[in-house]
């Protein structure tokens, strides 16, 4: 989810190592709207020392039968053609300025048929405004200025990608676990994605779990996990806001 994206900014031969550089962070990496809802909040902190220019891009991802998926952006011509189909999930403001050590927000909203899931990436980029570029409304002084302050040395900005799941309005829950030799099945016959979180695999009395980490089942969909003789499995499995508790021996 996470990306990076360099930007190279050479000034004089000789590097200064306190150089002013905005470092952005957006929170959880997945994000929901509720059948009984159509928009969230989503809060955009900068705790680096130089103010953060970020653009927020929108791409929808649409699965095959297979379960791989094909990003299309969400772009004014994208909003035209949907307009039949009437959804679709806009950032407002699509353009931020987060002051160092300050935060600011963009609303999540999507608009329309609420049948089905649907899926979208939401990243947020941090640029460098150059001369002439309108999106931030900086005029051709303001954007040098800013490039100087940023030119002492090599800039990293760091975006990051979320990813937001549009649940149905009528949602429909039903997820089962299937046991079997050597593995286990979680089997989401539901109408929304299911959330496994806290999953950890220790061996016996506990020792050595892994690192817990979270997956999602999406509807109709399946996850298989290989068992290892004399291992601890354990996680929740999160439906709206109700948790079961799961614990499995190999």
């Amino acid at each position: 989810m996470k990306f990076l994206l360099s930007l190279l900014t050479i000034g004089a031969m000789s590097m200064t190592a306190h150089a002013a550089s905005p470092s952005i962070h957006v929170g959880s990496l997945y994000e929901y709207i509720d059948g009984d809802k159509s928009n969230i909040l989503k809060r955009v902190r900068n705790i680096g020392d130089a103010t953060a220019f970020v653009r927020v891009n929108v791409t929808e991802m649409v699965y095959d039968a297979e379960g791989k998926s094909t990003e299309v952006p969400v772009t004014t011509e994208h909003l035209a053609q949907r307009s039949a189909d009437g959804y679709s999930l806009v950032a407002s403001p699509a353009r931020l300025i987060v002051p160092a050590k300050g935060q600011h927000a963009t609303r999540l909203l999507y608009q329309g048929s609420r049948d089905q899931e649907r899926y979208y990436r939401v990243r947020f980029v941090p640029v460098v405004p150059e001369k002439g570029d309108q999106d931030f409304a900086l005029n051709d002084a303001e954007a040098v200025k800013y490039q100087g302050e940023l030119s002492a040395g090599i800039q990293v900005l760091t975006g990051y990608g979320i990813v937001v799941i549009v649940r149905p309005k009528d949602v429909r829950y039903d997820t089962t676990v299937q046991e079997e030799p050597g593995a286990f099945t979680l089997h989401n016959r539901g109408n929304t994605t299911v959330s496994v979180d806290n999953f950890t695999d220790c061996e016996a009395a506990g020792k050595n779990c892994t690192a817990p980490r979270k997956m999602h089942v999406r509807p109709g969909s399946s996850q298989r996990v290989d068992k290892v003789s004399g291992h601890h499995y354990s996680f929740d499995i999160v439906e709206g806001a109700k948790p079961r508790k799961m614990q499995i021996d190999a």
